[in-house]
């Protein structure tokens, strides 16, 4: 906790809002979707699918290939109780939703659909995009999808309950992914592999986000090999998220943002 404290702390001192940004391309995103506030249709939708997880009271078992729960000390957690503390936030759920519209990706990849919470963010950001989301635990997965089916039938989805690794090694590359949310193992081993493992599929629009970026020394270590790497032109950082992209035409840049 006192390390997060103290990255936070760094953070806010570092961080600036779209007045000491000036490059066009950060510029417009964060003024056009990050700080858009103007109500969606939408985020009614995110609140009634949030509410349904927030409202099942049955328990489940959870299994974690990463590096676990800061939260739970047993794997036998209930489904409200990993909505309301495990769980995407609104803000958050909102801004995944504002990106996913802004961007319009094809091809979406999730790793890492817990709940779902995320996954019905992006799936509505482009109704007319292929959304595929992987996740290790099928009892979780089972929760996401029964409500996918039932509040989004006609999304062009699929869920699959894979390792992480077992599927990237394999069928990373099955097509160009637009979009990628890393939402699952939260340690650096695992990150870097997964980043190592999906670049061929990168193009110039690509947008890759990265989630708890600071959630431990390692994550940051993580981030700080990503952010350096050759094929990276840009990167934001807005405390919890890691936003990069692979823009051919971008002078490198990094960003600390508000968001």
């Amino acid at each position: 906790m006192l390390f997060q404290i103290k990255s936070y702390l760094k953070f806010l001192w570092e961080s600036k809002n779209e007045h000491g940004v000036h490059s066009p391309f950060v510029f417009s995103l964060l003024t056009k979707c990050f700080y858009d506030k103007k109500p969606k249709p939408e985020y009614s939708i995110l609140k009634n699918y949030q509410k349904s997880l927030l409202h099942n009271k049955n328990f489940i078992e959870v299994t974690d290939f990463g590096v676990g729960s800061k939260v739970f000390k047993s794997n036998r957690r209930q489904i409200s109780k990993i909505a309301s503390t495990a769980g995407i936030s609104t803000k958050r759920a909102e801004l995944l939703f504002r990106v996913t519209n802004y961007f319009q990706p094809k091809n979406i990849l999730e790793i890492g659909t817990s709940l779902g919470l995320g996954t019905s963010a992006l799936a509505l950001g482009n109704k007319d995009s292929f959304l595929l989301s992987l996740d290790g635990c099928q009892n979780t997965l089972s929760v996401a999808e029964n409500l996918f089916n039932e509040q989004f039938p006609d999304f062009n989805f699929e869920f699959l309950n894979l390792e992480f690794g077992e599927f990237l090694k394999d069928s990373a590359t099955i097509c160009d992914w637009n979009l990628i949310y890393f939402d699952g193992n939260h340690s650096k081993k695992a990150t870097i592999a997964y980043f190592d493992l999906l670049l061929p599929t990168i193009t110039n629009d690509a947008v890759w986000i990265f989630d708890d970026i600071h959630w431990s020394i390692e994550m940051e270590e993580a981030w700080e090999i990503i952010k350096n790497h050759p094929k990276v032109t840009v990167t934001i950082d807005t405390f919890q998220w890691g936003f990069v992209f692979f823009r051919y035409e971008q002078e490198k840049e990094h960003f600390v943002i508000r968001a």
